[in-house]
């Protein structure tokens, strides 16, 4: 299993300040009962400027946790929540800045390890440590503003209708699971 907190702890400076932010912000402790899981490119050493601290979770109780993250969460800078639907799911979303990070908590009624955010980190990570002369070009699609996903299927020449849904694919196939 992919650590990512234990990356950012012992990782680059940024990686180090944004572990700090994390365990100030005590979130991980906060939503406990959520099983929140760090996600996204900061752990995987391919964030860019305005990249955020993704973080995942597993809700049932949407009310409960509307509330949780509006009590939590509404003095944080820019902070801002809202209630949609994404591939068919229920989530909440919520983002606020803090400590020099944009954070995003995901809630959504998926065990955290299923959620296609952890799944497309964990191949993310298979591949640059499979392929880590493609990390270069991946950050260089990030800083012009192709999402993660859609640069890693451009760069690994993945075709496809949809970057999120065929990276899985193709993750699959190449790392099975």
């Amino acid at each position: 299993m992919f650590d990512s907190l234990k990356v950012l702890k012992a990782g680059s400076k940024r990686q180090q300040k944004a572990y700090d932010a994390i365990r100030k912000l005590n979130v991980l402790q906060d939503l406990a009962p959520y099983h929140p899981v760090l996600c996204g490119t900061l752990p995987l050493g391919i964030d860019v400027e305005q990249s955020d601290l993704d973080i995942i979770m597993e809700v049932h109780d949407y009310q409960g946790f509307t509330k949780k993250i509006i009590s939590l969460y509404q003095d944080k800078k820019d902070f801002r929540w809202k209630e949609t639907e994404i591939r068919g799911e229920r989530v909440i979303k919520a983002n606020f800045h803090y400590f020099g990070f944009d954070f995003e908590l995901f809630g959504q009624a998926v065990p955290t390890d299923k959620q296609n955010a952890y799944r497309h980190m964990v191949i993310e990570h298979k591949l640059l440590e499979e392929y880590p002369q493609i990390k270069e070009q991946v950050i260089q699609l990030k800083q012009q503003g192709v999402k993660t996903e859609p640069a890693f299927c451009q760069v690994l020449g993945i075709q496809g209708n949809d970057p999120y849904k065929d990276l899985l694919v193709y993750g699959k196939a190449i790392f099975g699971g």
